[in-house]
């Protein structure tokens, strides 16, 4: 694990690890250079299962043998509705390697999002995990009368399933073996037919206003934000990664699958959303991206831990974390760090602080990245704190995620780190929208050449909708995003996030919107984190039947009033909460106020619950 005092190790990495200027190209020469090392590992059944490059390739070239046997044309595009799994990879890179465009689906989207999405990027395929989606695949099926095939990977509980449009996975990879054995140049030559230019993925915004927007991307964008990602922070065939971010997310796909694929670094998959925390530890990952719901509920758990240890504990790690924070500064503030106050810290890990790194997973942790949402510098402060590097990356999904990022040796917590290498970044000098310019940044939007218009200007700069400001050092830091800025009634300009990020850190809350544009005062919606506060109600002999009744409580509330008055001394009069509500509806991924990555969406919350703000005005 890496010592914040001599990160001489982390560091960019800009010669070619991998040969190829598409993503099969890539990939193909991957299986041929990696051959039997392990690519891949996915826990079964209590039993963990590894896939060798060799058998990874061996498994795509069925796949995509299978489709092209049943007609599946180049440029045609296929469509993923799974969960994170080994089997989305294979499907996605057998797509591509048919000369196909592959587009993911979230496996949490109702029956009418798969039409939706089918419809518009004219899926002919669509892979599906198991009998629950492709319940969803069937209900939409007549209105796609261009989807000619669905895939089911999973085939349990459908044995008895008889539709000539209908096939498993397995069966699929035995015509591919057939018909590659009658056509053995047939795979060649779709691969050396795709072009760096060509259209490679579609991935779809999550959409907080009207219908997603499908951002389309080229092979040549996709290797090339890979091969700019290891010039952020190099990663190696030694490394350990988690795959368990939704892999039709920017973040997973090309920060999971393209970059490990790139690098050689193993990909590990969870069994289940549910057992993150318990895989995690068993993975041990030595390189881990996240978003900020993962590292907030991280540190929820050790905080709630706390409180139940012994005195004797609570006192080590209050001793540990303070010598942890005071190196962190040391370092963030570019001074030495003495013998002796290493030697200190060596001994705070020993008391408390490896037993905290091992409770989370990351004891083995060379570096932790953070990014899709904004993050609160204290959570980053605490992280650096353990000994655990964390890194804030920047990007869209029109950027091939990762634009911008913090250098392991000038870690600046609160920021987004300066332009990656790989593109040009600026700030709009009119507005401060951040600007971004590059080979990465996407072809435009499916079917939407106004939108494309919006979002692309005429020397190809791509208008983000952050608002930023530029340090010295030419460190950015996000300061909103330019349709949230608030002005209240009184003319103050007032940045939600920062508030948002002040409370987020609180165990006790999950997520908030803070409310207040051309209003008296600010007031927020709150989502409660339902695990950690029915603890505290469990402590307290505080009675409640269901989710919401808790939110309802006397008690919970003065709770999370308190932690509103924590924050609300960190800001000047105008800027604090005056008024908050609780959301009393227990909230997943399912639902339409949460983007697949667990965000409020402002916007629709802002709409949903006009009755419960307007009564905080009254």
């Amino acid at each position: 694990m890496s010592n914040l005092w001599d990160l001489s190790h982390i560091k960019p990495e800009t010669r070619v690890v991998l040969e190829g200027e598409t993503i099969p190209a890539l990939f193909w020469n991957g299986v041929q250079q990696r051959g039997s090392q392990v690519w891949m590992r996915q826990k079964k059944l209590g039993i963990w299962r590894s896939w060798s490059w060799t058998q990874t390739g061996e498994a795509v070239r069925e796949i995509a043998g299978g489709l092209i046997s049943l007609g599946f044309q180049p440029g045609e595009c296929a469509c993923v509705l799974a969960n994170t799994n080994i089997q989305w990879v294979l499907a996605d890179l057998a797509i591509l390697s048919c000369a196909g465009v592959s587009n993911g689906i979230y496996p949490t989207d109702a029956a009418s999002q798969v039409h939706y999405l089918c419809e518009d990027s004219r899926a002919t395929v669509l892979f599906v995990e198991d009998d629950e989606q492709l319940d969803k695949a069937l209900e939409v099926r007549p209105q796609l009368p261009g989807l000619r095939h669905i895939v089911v990977i999973d085939l349990d509980g459908l044995r008895g399933l008889n539709d000539p449009g209908v096939i498993g996975l397995d069966a699929l990879r035995a015509l591919g073996r057939d018909y590659l054995a009658a056509h053995p140049m047939a795979l060649k030559q779709r691969i050396e037919s795709c072009r760096p230019d060509d259209l490679a993925i579609l991935v779809y915004t999550s959409g907080t206003t009207g219908k997603p927007k499908g951002a389309m991307h080229k092979h040549r964008a996709l290797v090339y934000a890979a091969r700019g990602y290891n010039t952020l922070v190099a990663q190696t065939e030694q490394d350990e990664r988690m795959c368990f971010l939704p892999l039709c997310h920017i973040a997973e796909r090309m920060g999971g699958e393209y970059f490990s694929l790139y690098t050689g670094a193993r990909l590990n998959f969870v069994e289940n959303p549910e057992t993150i925390p318990e895989n995690v530890r068993e993975i041990a990952p030595t390189v881990f991206t996240a978003v900020p719901r993962v590292w907030e509920k991280f540190y929820s758990g050790v905080m709630i831990s706390l409180k139940e240890a012994s005195r004797v504990q609570q006192a080590a790690y209050a001793w540990g974390i303070g010598v942890g924070s005071h190196i962190a500064d040391r370092v963030m503030a570019g001074q030495p760090i003495s013998g002796w106050l290493k030697l200190k810290f060596t001994l705070a890990r020993w008391l408390a602080l490896d037993n905290v790194r091992k409770l989370i997973g990351i004891h083995r942790a060379r570096f932790c990245v953070t990014g899709a949402a904004p993050i609160s510098p204290e959570l980053v402060r605490w992280y650096m704190a353990l000994g655990v590097p964390m890194l804030e990356v920047w990007g869209m999904t029109e950027t091939c995620g990762a634009s911008t990022g913090v250098p392991a040796q000038r870690m600046k917590p609160g920021s987004i780190g300066p332009a990656a290498s790989f593109n040009e970044v600026r700030l709009d000098p009119l507005t401060g929208e951040i600007l971004v310019r590059g080979p990465n940044v996407f072809m435009g939007y499916l079917n939407l050449p106004e939108k494309t218009a919006e979002a692309l200007d005429a020397d190809g700069w791509l208008h983000t909708g952050d608002v930023g400001v530029m340090d010295e050092e030419g460190f950015f830091r996000i300061t909103d995003r330019m349709k949230d800025i608030i002005i209240t009634a009184g003319g103050k300009n007032v940045t939600p996030s920062e508030l948002e990020n002040e409370l987020k850190f609180s165990p006790y809350i999950t997520d908030a919107v803070v409310i207040g544009d051309k209003r008296a005062y600010l007031t927020s919606i709150i989502m409660i984190d339902q695990e950690n506060v029915e603890k505290f109600a469990q402590d307290q002999d505080i009675p409640f039947s269901n989710y919401a009744s808790l939110t309802r409580s006397a008690e919970v509330q003065e709770l999370i009033q308190a932690e509103l008055d924590r924050v609300n001394q960190k800001f000047a009069r105008v800027e604090q909460i005056k008024k908050f509500f609780l959301l009393d509806t227990q909230l997943s991924a399912e639902d339409e106020e949460l983007t697949p990555t667990m965000k409020l969406k402002r916007k629709l919350v802002e709409k949903k619950y006009a009755p419960q703000i307007e009564a905080m005005y009254r």
